[in-house]
Protein backbone atom coordinates (compact mmCIF):
# COMPACT_ATOMS: atom_id res chain seq x y z
CA UNK A 1 0.00 0.00 0.00
CA UNK A 2 1.44 3.41 -0.44
CA UNK A 3 2.92 5.25 1.98
CA UNK A 4 3.23 8.98 2.02
CA UNK A 5 3.54 11.40 4.70
CA UNK A 6 3.37 15.02 4.62
CA UNK A 7 6.46 17.44 5.12
CA UNK A 8 7.89 21.04 6.31
CA UNK A 9 8.19 22.39 2.26
CA UNK A 10 10.88 24.96 1.38
CA UNK A 11 8.50 27.52 -0.51
CA UNK A 12 9.11 31.12 -1.96
CA UNK A 13 7.04 34.20 -0.46
CA UNK A 14 4.15 34.74 -1.80
CA UNK A 15 5.07 37.98 -3.39
CA UNK A 16 8.11 36.18 -5.34
CA UNK A 17 6.90 32.84 -6.42
CA UNK A 18 6.42 34.28 -10.26
CA UNK A 19 10.38 35.48 -10.03
CA UNK A 20 11.12 31.78 -8.51
CA UNK A 21 9.12 29.58 -10.35
CA UNK A 22 10.34 27.97 -13.60
CA UNK A 23 10.05 25.50 -16.17
CA UNK A 24 11.17 21.51 -15.04
CA UNK A 25 15.36 21.44 -15.83
CA UNK A 26 14.67 18.69 -18.93
CA UNK A 27 12.30 20.88 -20.97
CA UNK A 28 14.63 23.11 -21.90
CA UNK A 29 18.66 23.88 -23.31
CA UNK A 30 21.18 25.71 -21.18
CA UNK A 31 20.87 28.43 -23.66
CA UNK A 32 17.08 28.81 -23.10
CA UNK A 33 17.27 28.81 -19.14
CA UNK A 34 19.87 31.57 -19.55
CA UNK A 35 17.27 33.62 -21.62
CA UNK A 36 14.30 33.01 -19.32
CA UNK A 37 16.50 34.01 -16.06
CA UNK A 38 18.27 37.01 -17.29
CA UNK A 39 17.82 39.83 -14.82
CA UNK A 40 16.38 37.55 -12.47
CA UNK A 41 18.80 36.87 -9.80
CA UNK A 42 15.64 34.67 -8.33
CA UNK A 43 15.27 32.58 -10.99
CA UNK A 44 14.98 28.99 -9.40
CA UNK A 45 16.74 27.78 -12.86
CA UNK A 46 20.17 29.34 -10.98
CA UNK A 47 19.63 26.00 -9.17
CA UNK A 48 17.99 23.38 -11.45
CA UNK A 49 20.44 24.62 -14.54
CA UNK A 50 23.44 26.28 -12.91
CA UNK A 51 25.42 25.93 -15.84
CA UNK A 52 24.31 29.63 -16.61
CA UNK A 53 26.02 31.37 -13.91
CA UNK A 54 29.22 29.99 -16.05
CA UNK A 55 30.77 31.10 -19.21
CA UNK A 56 28.31 29.88 -22.37
CA UNK A 57 29.57 26.12 -23.41
CA UNK A 58 30.44 25.08 -19.80
CA UNK A 59 29.80 21.63 -19.14
CA UNK A 60 26.39 21.04 -17.32
CA UNK A 61 27.93 18.40 -15.16
CA UNK A 62 31.09 19.48 -13.95
CA UNK A 63 32.14 19.10 -10.53
CA UNK A 64 31.91 23.54 -10.14
CA UNK A 65 28.38 23.27 -11.53
CA UNK A 66 26.82 21.05 -8.95
CA UNK A 67 28.84 22.92 -6.57
CA UNK A 68 27.45 26.36 -7.69
CA UNK A 69 24.16 24.41 -7.46
CA UNK A 70 24.44 23.98 -3.56
CA UNK A 71 25.79 27.54 -3.77
CA UNK A 72 22.50 28.98 -5.14
CA UNK A 73 20.22 26.75 -3.12
CA UNK A 74 22.15 27.83 0.20
CA UNK A 75 21.96 31.41 -0.84
CA UNK A 76 18.16 31.69 -1.89
CA UNK A 77 17.60 30.23 1.68
CA UNK A 78 19.45 32.82 3.43
CA UNK A 79 18.25 35.69 1.57
CA UNK A 80 14.61 34.48 2.46
CA UNK A 81 14.07 33.91 -1.54
CA UNK A 82 12.64 29.96 -0.27
CA UNK A 83 11.49 29.73 3.39
CA UNK A 84 10.87 26.57 5.02
CA UNK A 85 7.18 26.22 6.47
CA UNK A 86 7.61 25.39 9.85
CA UNK A 87 5.22 22.19 10.46
CA UNK A 88 4.30 19.23 8.30
CA UNK A 89 2.03 19.77 5.78
CA UNK A 90 0.39 18.75 2.57
CA UNK A 91 -0.81 20.74 -0.39
CA UNK A 92 -2.40 20.89 -2.88
CA UNK A 93 -1.09 22.07 -6.69
CA UNK A 94 -3.65 22.86 -9.30
CA UNK A 95 -3.16 23.73 -12.72
CA UNK A 96 -5.30 25.21 -15.51
CA UNK A 97 -4.66 24.66 -19.53
CA UNK A 98 -7.28 25.65 -22.16
CA UNK A 99 -10.00 26.04 -19.45
CA UNK A 100 -9.39 22.79 -18.03
CA UNK A 101 -7.55 22.67 -14.24
CA UNK A 102 -6.49 19.51 -13.01
CA UNK A 103 -5.53 19.15 -8.99
CA UNK A 104 -3.24 17.04 -7.59
CA UNK A 105 -1.84 16.67 -4.33
CA UNK A 106 2.31 17.25 -3.27
CA UNK A 107 3.33 14.67 -1.04
CA UNK A 108 6.34 13.24 0.30
CA UNK A 109 6.47 9.52 -1.38
CA UNK A 110 8.40 6.35 0.30
CA UNK A 111 11.33 5.39 -1.09
CA UNK A 112 10.62 2.14 0.12
CA UNK A 113 7.91 1.84 -2.19
CA UNK A 114 9.84 3.04 -5.08
CA UNK A 115 12.35 0.63 -4.83
CA UNK A 116 9.77 -2.38 -4.39
CA UNK A 117 7.56 -1.91 -6.81
CA UNK A 118 4.39 -0.12 -5.01
CA UNK A 119 5.64 3.16 -7.21
CA UNK A 120 5.24 2.21 -11.53
CA UNK A 121 6.63 3.08 -14.11
CA UNK A 122 6.19 2.54 -17.60
CA UNK A 123 9.30 3.56 -19.09
CA UNK A 124 12.96 2.59 -19.33
CA UNK A 125 15.59 5.50 -17.66
CA UNK A 126 18.78 5.85 -18.28
CA UNK A 127 21.91 5.35 -15.95
CA UNK A 128 23.70 8.55 -17.30
CA UNK A 129 20.26 11.23 -16.67
CA UNK A 130 20.10 8.97 -13.44
CA UNK A 131 23.34 9.56 -12.14
CA UNK A 132 22.96 13.33 -13.15
CA UNK A 133 19.95 14.04 -10.96
CA UNK A 134 21.71 11.91 -8.54
CA UNK A 135 24.11 14.37 -8.08
CA UNK A 136 21.69 17.14 -7.90
CA UNK A 137 19.76 15.73 -4.83
CA UNK A 138 22.93 14.52 -3.04
CA UNK A 139 24.55 17.85 -3.15
CA UNK A 140 21.97 20.17 -2.14
CA UNK A 141 20.67 16.94 0.44
CA UNK A 142 16.79 17.98 -1.04
CA UNK A 143 14.19 17.50 -3.89
CA UNK A 144 14.40 20.95 -5.63
CA UNK A 145 11.79 19.28 -8.55
CA UNK A 146 8.50 17.25 -8.03
CA UNK A 147 7.61 13.78 -9.70
CA UNK A 148 4.56 13.41 -11.45
CA UNK A 149 2.45 10.61 -10.32
CA UNK A 150 -0.73 9.46 -11.19
CA UNK A 151 -3.35 7.54 -8.62
CA UNK A 152 -6.49 5.46 -8.93
CA UNK A 153 -9.68 8.40 -8.13
CA UNK A 154 -10.38 8.19 -4.53
CA UNK A 155 -13.42 9.80 -3.48
CA UNK A 156 -12.01 10.78 0.29
CA UNK A 157 -8.98 12.16 -1.37
CA UNK A 158 -11.27 13.94 -3.83
CA UNK A 159 -13.76 15.78 -1.03
CA UNK A 160 -10.06 16.85 0.73
CA UNK A 161 -9.27 17.98 -2.79
CA UNK A 162 -12.28 19.99 -3.04
CA UNK A 163 -12.71 21.18 0.41
CA UNK A 164 -9.03 22.84 0.21
CA UNK A 165 -9.35 24.61 -3.27
CA UNK A 166 -12.88 26.37 -1.96
CA UNK A 167 -10.70 28.40 -0.07
CA UNK A 168 -7.83 31.43 -1.28
CA UNK A 169 -4.99 30.04 -2.69
CA UNK A 170 -1.61 30.59 -1.24
CA UNK A 171 -0.30 31.21 -4.49
CA UNK A 172 -2.32 32.02 -8.04
CA UNK A 173 -0.92 32.86 -11.26
CA UNK A 174 -0.78 32.26 -14.85
CA UNK A 175 3.26 31.59 -16.34
CA UNK A 176 4.34 33.35 -19.41
CA UNK A 177 2.84 30.26 -21.62
CA UNK A 178 -0.62 31.11 -20.55
CA UNK A 179 -0.69 28.23 -18.30
CA UNK A 180 -2.45 28.44 -14.50
CA UNK A 181 -0.69 27.50 -11.73
CA UNK A 182 -2.80 27.33 -8.25
CA UNK A 183 -1.11 26.12 -4.85
CA UNK A 184 -3.02 25.66 -1.59
CA UNK A 185 -1.26 24.96 2.10
CA UNK A 186 -3.44 22.14 4.15
CA UNK A 187 -2.69 22.99 7.69
CA UNK A 188 -6.00 20.53 8.67
CA UNK A 189 -5.00 18.29 11.04
CA UNK A 190 -7.61 15.98 10.34
CA UNK A 191 -7.49 16.61 6.78
CA UNK A 192 -3.81 15.89 6.62
CA UNK A 193 -4.64 12.24 8.35
CA UNK A 194 -7.54 11.91 6.10
CA UNK A 195 -4.82 11.98 3.24
CA UNK A 196 -2.17 9.93 5.07
CA UNK A 197 -4.90 6.90 5.44
CA UNK A 198 -6.47 7.28 2.03
CA UNK A 199 -3.22 6.69 0.42
CA UNK A 200 -2.12 3.82 3.03
CA UNK A 201 -5.41 2.02 1.23
CA UNK A 202 -4.07 2.37 -2.42
CA UNK A 203 -1.95 -0.30 -3.68
CA UNK A 204 0.05 1.51 -6.44
CA UNK A 205 0.67 4.90 -7.64
CA UNK A 206 1.52 5.58 -11.42
CA UNK A 207 4.54 7.50 -12.70
CA UNK A 208 3.15 9.83 -15.25
CA UNK A 209 6.47 12.02 -15.45
CA UNK A 210 9.25 12.15 -14.89
CA UNK A 211 11.13 8.81 -14.37
CA UNK A 212 14.52 9.83 -14.01
CA UNK A 213 13.92 12.13 -11.20
CA UNK A 214 11.78 9.49 -9.49
CA UNK A 215 14.91 6.73 -9.67
CA UNK A 216 17.57 9.69 -8.65
CA UNK A 217 15.44 10.61 -5.78
CA UNK A 218 14.91 6.90 -4.58
CA UNK A 219 18.24 6.09 -4.90
CA UNK A 220 19.93 8.78 -2.96
CA UNK A 221 17.15 7.84 -0.52
CA UNK A 222 18.68 4.01 -0.45
CA UNK A 223 21.99 5.36 -0.07
CA UNK A 224 21.56 7.40 3.06
CA UNK A 225 19.73 4.28 4.51
CA UNK A 226 22.68 2.47 3.47
CA UNK A 227 25.05 4.66 4.96
CA UNK A 228 23.27 5.46 8.43
CA UNK A 229 23.84 2.44 11.19
CA UNK A 230 21.01 3.46 13.16
CA UNK A 231 18.82 3.84 10.08
CA UNK A 232 15.07 3.26 11.29
CA UNK A 233 12.83 4.38 7.85
CA UNK A 234 11.05 7.41 9.25
CA UNK A 235 13.91 9.36 8.65
CA UNK A 236 13.26 12.14 6.32
CA UNK A 237 15.95 10.63 3.21
CA UNK A 238 13.53 7.77 3.23
CA UNK A 239 10.78 10.32 0.95
CA UNK A 240 10.82 12.08 -2.01
CA UNK A 241 8.83 14.78 -3.21
CA UNK A 242 5.58 13.68 -5.47
CA UNK A 243 2.41 15.64 -6.95
CA UNK A 244 0.28 12.71 -7.30
CA UNK A 245 -3.08 13.37 -9.35
CA UNK A 246 -6.26 11.33 -9.43
CA UNK A 247 -6.24 9.20 -13.02
CA UNK A 248 -9.19 10.76 -14.39
CA UNK A 249 -7.68 14.76 -13.89
CA UNK A 250 -5.08 13.56 -16.47
CA UNK A 251 -5.02 14.02 -20.30
CA UNK A 252 -2.22 12.52 -21.77
CA UNK A 253 -1.77 14.06 -25.44
CA UNK A 254 -0.25 12.56 -28.34
CA UNK A 255 3.62 11.94 -28.91
CA UNK A 256 4.27 12.20 -32.64
CA UNK A 257 7.40 11.63 -35.11
CA UNK A 258 9.09 12.88 -37.69
CA UNK A 259 11.22 11.05 -40.27
CA UNK A 260 13.88 12.34 -42.28
CA UNK A 261 14.36 9.95 -45.09
CA UNK A 262 11.92 7.23 -47.05
CA UNK A 263 14.42 4.32 -47.02
CA UNK A 264 15.36 4.91 -50.81
CA UNK A 265 11.43 4.76 -51.43
CA UNK A 266 9.45 7.34 -53.80
CA UNK A 267 6.70 8.53 -51.94
CA UNK A 268 4.30 6.54 -54.41
CA UNK A 269 5.82 3.54 -53.28
CA UNK A 270 5.98 4.65 -49.44
CA UNK A 271 2.36 4.79 -49.65
CA UNK A 272 1.43 1.00 -51.93
CA UNK A 273 3.80 -0.34 -49.08
CA UNK A 274 1.79 1.47 -46.21
CA UNK A 275 -1.51 0.23 -47.89
CA UNK A 276 -0.29 -3.73 -47.10
CA UNK A 277 -0.84 -3.38 -43.11
CA UNK A 278 -3.30 0.33 -43.39
CA UNK A 279 -6.28 1.00 -44.92
CA UNK A 280 -4.97 4.43 -46.86
CA UNK A 281 -7.22 7.36 -47.62
CA UNK A 282 -5.53 10.80 -49.02
CA UNK A 283 -6.90 13.63 -47.46
CA UNK A 284 -5.53 16.37 -49.21
CA UNK A 285 -3.74 19.69 -47.72
CA UNK A 286 -6.12 20.26 -45.14
CA UNK A 287 -4.34 18.94 -41.66
CA UNK A 288 -6.22 15.48 -40.24
CA UNK A 289 -5.74 14.21 -37.01
CA UNK A 290 -6.35 10.72 -35.93
CA UNK A 291 -9.38 10.36 -35.16
CA UNK A 292 -9.63 7.09 -32.74
CA UNK A 293 -6.99 4.15 -31.54
CA UNK A 294 -5.56 2.41 -34.49
CA UNK A 295 -5.90 5.44 -36.74
CA UNK A 296 -2.83 7.45 -37.80
CA UNK A 297 -2.14 9.95 -39.88
CA UNK A 298 0.66 10.80 -41.81
CA UNK A 299 2.02 13.87 -43.68
CA UNK A 300 4.01 13.69 -47.18
CA UNK A 301 4.37 15.36 -50.38
CA UNK A 302 2.14 18.46 -49.33
CA UNK A 303 -0.75 15.91 -48.25
CA UNK A 304 -2.53 14.49 -45.41
CA UNK A 305 -3.17 10.75 -45.38
CA UNK A 306 -5.44 8.93 -42.68
CA UNK A 307 -4.08 5.42 -42.11
CA UNK A 308 -6.14 2.97 -40.58
CA UNK A 309 -4.50 -0.24 -39.50
CA UNK A 310 -5.81 -3.71 -40.55
CA UNK A 311 -6.79 -6.28 -38.31
CA UNK A 312 -4.08 -8.69 -37.41
CA UNK A 313 -1.44 -5.63 -37.27
CA UNK A 314 -2.81 -5.10 -33.23
CA UNK A 315 -3.68 -7.27 -30.11
CA UNK A 316 -6.34 -6.00 -27.97
CA UNK A 317 -5.71 -8.46 -24.98
CA UNK A 318 -2.08 -7.43 -24.86
CA UNK A 319 -1.30 -4.30 -22.99
CA UNK A 320 1.65 -3.77 -25.38
CA UNK A 321 0.00 -5.13 -28.85
CA UNK A 322 -2.79 -2.71 -28.01
CA UNK A 323 -0.65 0.86 -28.88
CA UNK A 324 -0.39 2.37 -31.18
CA UNK A 325 2.94 3.28 -31.11
CA UNK A 326 3.52 -0.63 -31.36
CA UNK A 327 2.03 -0.70 -34.41
CA UNK A 328 3.50 2.16 -35.78
CA UNK A 329 6.86 1.11 -35.12
CA UNK A 330 6.53 -2.23 -35.93
CA UNK A 331 4.89 -1.92 -39.74
CA UNK A 332 5.85 1.66 -40.26
CA UNK A 333 9.08 2.61 -38.94
CA UNK A 334 10.73 -1.12 -38.65
CA UNK A 335 9.68 -2.98 -41.57
CA UNK A 336 9.09 -0.06 -44.19
CA UNK A 337 11.71 2.78 -43.27
CA UNK A 338 14.34 0.30 -41.14
CA UNK A 339 14.27 2.18 -38.17
CA UNK A 340 14.62 -0.31 -35.12
CA UNK A 341 16.46 1.58 -31.88
CA UNK A 342 13.85 4.59 -31.23
CA UNK A 343 16.21 6.06 -28.62
CA UNK A 344 19.05 6.65 -30.80
CA UNK A 345 18.67 6.37 -34.67
CA UNK A 346 19.14 9.65 -35.97
CA UNK A 347 16.75 9.76 -38.81
CA UNK A 348 13.91 9.85 -36.50
CA UNK A 349 12.68 12.91 -34.32
CA UNK A 350 9.73 13.48 -31.71
CA UNK A 351 7.03 16.26 -31.29
CA UNK A 352 5.13 16.76 -28.53
CA UNK A 353 1.31 17.06 -29.77
CA UNK A 354 1.48 20.41 -27.45
CA UNK A 355 3.10 21.74 -30.91
CA UNK A 356 0.01 20.85 -32.85
CA UNK A 357 0.19 18.84 -36.15
CA UNK A 358 1.77 22.27 -38.24
CA UNK A 359 5.03 21.72 -36.69
CA UNK A 360 4.67 18.30 -38.12
CA UNK A 361 4.32 20.33 -41.72
CA UNK A 362 6.41 22.96 -40.97
CA UNK A 363 9.60 20.16 -40.56
CA UNK A 364 8.29 18.06 -43.70
CA UNK A 365 7.47 21.41 -45.97
CA UNK A 366 11.16 22.74 -44.68
CA UNK A 367 12.74 20.03 -46.37
CA UNK A 368 14.13 19.27 -42.78
CA UNK A 369 12.24 15.67 -43.01
CA UNK A 370 10.22 13.48 -45.27
CA UNK A 371 7.42 12.40 -43.25
CA UNK A 372 5.77 13.19 -40.19
CA UNK A 373 3.58 10.76 -38.34
CA UNK A 374 0.73 12.07 -36.15
CA UNK A 375 -0.05 9.00 -33.44
CA UNK A 376 -3.89 9.05 -31.62
CA UNK A 377 -2.74 9.95 -27.65
CA UNK A 378 -2.39 6.91 -25.18
CA UNK A 379 -5.20 6.49 -22.42
CA UNK A 380 -4.33 6.23 -19.26
CA UNK A 381 -5.53 3.29 -18.52
CA UNK A 382 -3.15 1.56 -21.20
CA UNK A 383 0.03 3.43 -19.55
CA UNK A 384 -1.72 1.96 -15.98
CA UNK A 385 -2.26 -1.48 -17.32
CA UNK A 386 0.89 -1.17 -18.92
CA UNK A 387 2.91 -0.53 -15.51
CA UNK A 388 0.73 -3.10 -13.94
CA UNK A 389 1.23 -6.24 -16.19
CA UNK A 390 5.51 -4.95 -15.39
CA UNK A 391 5.64 -3.99 -19.18
CA UNK A 392 7.69 -0.88 -20.27
CA UNK A 393 6.30 1.45 -23.00
CA UNK A 394 8.45 2.21 -26.36
CA UNK A 395 10.18 5.36 -26.50
CA UNK A 396 8.65 8.19 -26.59
CA UNK A 397 4.90 7.22 -26.05
CA UNK A 398 3.30 9.95 -23.79
CA UNK A 399 3.44 13.87 -23.30
CA UNK A 400 1.69 15.31 -20.34
CA UNK A 401 0.99 18.44 -20.59
CA UNK A 402 0.87 20.77 -18.53
CA UNK A 403 4.21 19.66 -16.81
CA UNK A 404 4.56 20.80 -13.35
CA UNK A 405 6.16 23.87 -12.64
CA UNK A 406 8.95 23.34 -10.31
CA UNK A 407 9.90 26.04 -7.29
CA UNK A 408 6.74 26.09 -5.60
CA UNK A 409 7.53 23.39 -2.86
CA UNK A 410 10.90 22.07 -2.48
CA UNK A 411 11.70 18.82 -0.04
CA UNK A 412 14.88 18.84 2.18
CA UNK A 413 16.26 14.95 2.86
CA UNK A 414 16.97 16.02 6.70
Amino acid sequence: MAKVKPFKGIRPPREMVTEVASRPYDVLNSEEARKEAEGNPRSLYHIIKPEIDFAPGTDEHAPEVYDKAVENFNAFCGNGWLVQDNSEHYYIYAQTMNGRTQYGIVVAANVADYMEGRIKKHELTRRDKEEDRMKHVRINNANIEPVFFAFPDNDALQQVIDAVTAGEPEYDFTAPDGFGHHFWVIDDEKMIATITEEFAKIPYLYIADGHHRSAAAALVGHEKALANPAHTGDEEYNYFLAVAFPASHLNIIDYNRVVKDLNGLSPDEFVGRLSEHFVVEEKGADEYRPATLHNFSIYLGGKWYSLTAKEGTYNDDDPIGVLDVTISSDFILRDILGITDLRSDKRIDFVGGIRGLGELKRRVDSGEMAMALALYPVSMKQLMDIADSGNIMPPKTTWFEPKLRSGLVIHRLD
